[in-house]
């Protein structure tokens, strides 16, 4: 018995290994196909030396063994929560600790969740036109049709998001792991003819690559070599789609092996002083006799680059909505057995506008490559800096253990942030502009929350005890049974009753004999189990006279679909209360926000406007915690004064 579920592990790891390679890895996996023409053909445009070839080769190797292998696929993706990567999970991790540093680097994780999006408009864009750009290799009259093509392809990607990651990986984790071999056998055969390049692997070489140029051409090339390694952090924030053993494998046994093979070829043509056809480097290595059916892998497997960033952003943004980060929006779950697994169509279709509109205004892979890199390499500094408090707040290390071991890669992610500050006027600004104005939205929607908290705990005058005593001796209850969403859980006869049921006396006055007052609690960890979902307070649950007062607090884990039906289900089912199963029946009142801006400042004016656009265009609340057009709802309208 234990043997074949071993092996039902076992497949089940290698399924997930190989749907990784087609989400995780297109990114950094299709990098081959820019970074190392950007590097000796882009703006610094080195001379082709054998000395710089192999320190420059050699500077590509070791970025991805020192930025992707250890500090990434071995430390980062430790810094899980419950499985769940990326920077918002990093903002959970730490959420729980006060420190003026912590507050500090978590408001830089919203910074750097900002910036991913940014950065997520990119990937599509430069990776598809990169390889689209192939056609011109295969003949010069197809340039025309490049742009054209590319849009097309953009359209058809973002057209499947709404089938699921899972569907998505099985198609293209085939045409990914072909191309990983293809790459590899490529560069394999380069390096047969100039196996001198395998020098490369020596440090020096790299080390060296920083005395053979000025200041300023080193941070030229530096920052084309960032291209080698932006796929790093997508990587970590697709880890809760398929898990850190899966992508572990799926890295060291596929990914680095190949890209490594492929990045050595290249540098074994240039060595070998062989024409580079049509300026594109990666295309040069490709026998003619099979060049067109490599562009149209390349195309394919392009396609998968951009899954990765775009995959990583769905997960971004309900980590987000669910941290009170981001207003509400409308998520759907594509896999019944991983709730990692999820499409946003906001999202998706933001960021198809945002690639379309790159793919124009840009035109070529190589202008695009002006315009990456910037907002990942900040991603990567503010990563490394929340490393040395995981490592010291949560796996108990000493200061001076994380310091010896994330410094230094902090001290490298700073370099590739300066070499990458140049291109902020050609083309930088545009995923940093993006993180901006994303940042100003998230830190402003709880801003206005804390307002609105503050206005439903200042609302209710009277007690839990109060209710329940008008509710004890009034002649004629009100037929209708009543849900109120709250946010505040009453666990004392002391406590303050929900403003939506003080609305309700005050309209009424009378109260229904079935009332329950439903708070939805987020935690701070990504799945909350099932038996530790309810916390019931009974003030009132009278079986032989029908009545109850019930104030129940509903734990959702920050990945988790709310499902605000289903809970009902669960009361109705359960033999220790009194409510049954015409809870369908029952009216469910909810609190719906009109902001009021009481203030003169102009800054604060302009930011009270943004939170009441926010309000108004974010999914409404019972739309959002699952409940049906069937569902019988009272939404009241609760003034929030801002001043």
């Amino acid at each position: 018995m234990s043997s074949a579920l071993s092996k039902r592990s076992k497949a089940g790891i290698a399924g997930l290994s190989f749907g990784a390679l087609g989400i995780v890895f297109g990114d950094i996996g299709t990098s081959p196909l820019y970074s190392v023409n950007e590097i000796f053909f882009g703006r610094a445009h080195p001379a082709q030396s054998a000395s710089n070839i192999l320190s420059l080769i050699s500077l590509v190797l070791w970025s991805l063994i020192l930025v992707v292998a250890f500090k990434y696929v071995f430390w980062v993706l430790r810094a899980d929560n419950e499985g769940e990567g990326g920077v918002f999970a990093l903002f959970a991790l730490l959420k729980a600790h006060k420190t003026k540093v912590i507050l500090t680097v978590s408001s830089l994780l919203i910074i750097a969740a900002g910036l991913l999006f940014g950065d997520g408009i990119i990937t599509p864009a430069i990776s598809v036109l990169s390889a689209v750009e192939g056609l011109k290799v295969v003949s010069p009259g197809l340039a025309p049709f490049i742009i054209p093509i590319t849009l097309a392809i953009l359209t058809g990607l973002f057209a499947i998001q709404s089938r699921g990651t899972s569907k998505i990986g099985k198609l293209f984790g085939p045409v990914i792991f072909i191309w990983f071999i293809t790459i590899a056998l490529l560069g394999l055969h380069q390096i047969v003819s100039a196996p001198g390049i395998l020098k490369a692997f020596d440090p020096y070489y790299a080390v060296h690559a920083f005395t053979l140029f000025s200041f300023s051409k080193l941070l030229i090339v530096l920052g084309s070599v960032m291209l080698v390694i932006t796929g790093g952090e997508a990587l970590y924030a697709d880890m809760g789609h398929f898990g850190r053993l899966p992508i572990r494998l799926s890295w060291f046994v596929v990914v680095m092996p190949c890209l490594m093979l492929n990045y050595l070829g290249q540098g074994a043509f240039l060595l070998q002083g062989k024409t580079v056809v049509g300026g594109n480097l990666f295309y040069s290595l490709v026998p003619s006799a099979i060049l067109v059916p490599v562009v149209l892998l390349a195309a394919m497997a392009t396609v998968i680059a951009s899954q990765a960033l775009i995959s990583g952003a769905f997960s971004l943004a309900a980590q987000g909505v669910n941290l009170g980060l981001l207003p509400r929006l409308r998520i759907q779950h594509t896999h019944e057995h991983h709730a990692g697994q999820i499409y946003i169509s906001f999202v998706n279709w933001a960021l198809y506008i945002g690639c379309v509109i790159l793919v124009i205004t840009f035109g070529s892979s190589a202008k695009l490559a002006s315009a990456y890199g910037l907002a990942v390499s900040g991603v990567m500094v503010i990563t490394t800096l929340s490393m040395i408090l995981i490592a010291q707040k949560l796996w108990n290390w000493s200061k001076a253990t994380s310091i010896i071991l994330f410094v230094p890669l902090l001290a490298l992610d700073f370099m590739f942030l300066t070499a990458n500050s140049l291109k902020f006027l050609d083309g930088g600004y545009v995923p940093l502009s993006i993180g901006l104005i994303l940042y100003i939205i998230m830190v402003t929607w709880r801003w206005g929350k804390r307002y609105w908290n503050a206005t439903l705990d200042d609302f209710s005058t009277i007690t839990m005890a109060d209710a329940l005593e008008l509710k004890q001796h009034q002649s004629h209850p009100s037929e209708r049974s009543l849900l109120i969403l709250t946010n505040h859980h009453a666990t004392k006869l002391t406590d303050k009753v929900p403003p939506l049921l003080e609305l309700f006396i005050n309209r009424y006055h009378t109260l229904p004999e079935h009332i329950i007052s439903l708070t939805i609690v987020r935690s701070r960890t990504p799945y909350v189990d099932p038996k530790e979902r309810y916390n019931i307070t009974q003030f009132e649950n009278d079986p032989v006279k029908g009545t109850s007062l019930l104030s129940i607090a509903a734990n959702f884990g920050f990945l988790e679909q709310t499902d605000v039906e289903q809970v009902i289900k669960d009361i109705a089912s359960r033999q220790d209360l009194t409510p049954n199963d015409n809870m369908k029946d029952w009216i469910i009142s909810v609190a719906r926000e009109r902001v009021i801006a009481k203030q003169s400042n102009l800054l604060l004016r302009l930011r009270t406007i943004l939170y009441s656009l926010l309000v108004n265009n974010a999914t409404p609340s019972y739309e959002y915690y699952g409940m049906g057009e069937d569902s019988r709802l009272n939404a009241e309208l609760i003034a929030v004064k801002i001043s």
